[in-house]
């Protein structure tokens, strides 16, 4: 039974595009030649790899077989490839950094731009995703490192502290009712009207999860995507909100907020980076993580 590299990177594309004719663009294949490709693994095989549906293609569980070795077997080619290719050019490649709300907007921007000035031939791709998503996402193989809450379950993955992140509550600093408050609980705050995150964030999808353990919802009067236009709303009496301290402290200097300790134990978590297998990873990626870890360790993520 053989399958060429084309063919693994060919599959592995349809399946995370969840189409024949996305996963063909992806690696510049034209549709009849992928299509061709797809079949004679299946014929090689025996059985189908596809389950094809009226919007799209998922794997079978042969297929799922097949895409798990497929992934081990492009991360290894590229780490040799990488790891070959710096004594001619240096570190060049791509690293899949995923993260919570909270650490992709107020933590990961410091590490990775150090990173990124210097290592001038390896880029970062970072995207917003929930932890539970994010240590899917490893398992799977489909991302590099991933930066979660320490209150999820990372299972075999190895994980090392990043940082503290510790959410309070922000309010009007105009509104009689918290001219006296210093600290307060989450199920108070549900009294009044929210301040809220982009549906989807993973910030946004955690505060509805604590509202429902208590059996209430948030009265959402807007959604936005980044917490200074939050607490600017805050300021102009739109809402109350929670945010990360770092973020709050930072509004609290120009703007007219109060902040206010959360006291629910779920409002400090720790966030640690993980990995499916250091010793497995291109050596670009083992050195952003280096950089990750650092930051952590160096007290710089500690708010």
């Amino acid at each position: 039974m053989r399958f060429d590299i084309v063919d693994l990177r060919l599959f592995v594309a349809v399946v995370e595009a969840g189409s024949i004719t996305h996963g063909a663009t992806r690696v510049h294949l034209a549709l009849g030649s992928a299509s061709g490709r797809i079949k004679q693994m299946e014929d090689t095989v025996g059985v189908p790899l596809l389950a094809r549906e009226r919007l799209g293609v998922r794997p079978t569980e042969a297929g799922h077989t097949l895409l798990r070795h497929a992934r081990t077997t492009l991360a290894s080619i590229q780490r040799m490839t990488d790891d070959l290719d710096q004594f001619a050019h240096g570190l060049s490649g791509t690293v899949r950094l995923l993260a919570n709300t909270n650490a992709l907007m107020e933590f990961v921007p410091i590490p990775i731009s150090h990173y990124l000035v210097e290592h001038p031939n390896v880029n970062i791709e970072l995207e917003e995703k929930l932890s539970h998503e994010i240590i899917g996402a490893l398992v799977e193989g489909s991302a590099d490192i991933g930066i979660v809450a320490a209150s999820a379950d990372i299972g075999v993955l190895e994980s090392f502290p990043f940082a503290d992140d510790q959410l309070c509550a922000v309010v009007p600093a105009t509104q009689d009712v918290f001219t006296a408050v210093t600290k307060i609980h989450f199920v108070e705050l549900l009294d009044y009207n929210f301040v809220g995150y982009t549906a989807g964030a993973a910030i946004q999808i955690y505060l509805e999860e604590q509202a429902r353990e208590l059996h209430r919802r948030i009265r959402q009067r807007i959604q936005l995507g980044n917490f200074d236009a939050i607490c600017r709303l805050v300021e102009n009496g739109v809402g109350v909100s929670v945010v990360p301290e770092s973020a709050a402290r930072r509004c609290e200097r120009t703007m007219a907020i109060r902040v206010l300790k959360l006291q629910d134990a779920w409002a400090l978590r720790e966030m640690r980076v993980c990995v499916p297998r250091r010793d497995g990873m291109a050596a670009y990626a083992q050195q952003l993580l280096d950089h990750l870890i650092a930051f952590g360790e160096n007290g710089r993520a500690k708010r």
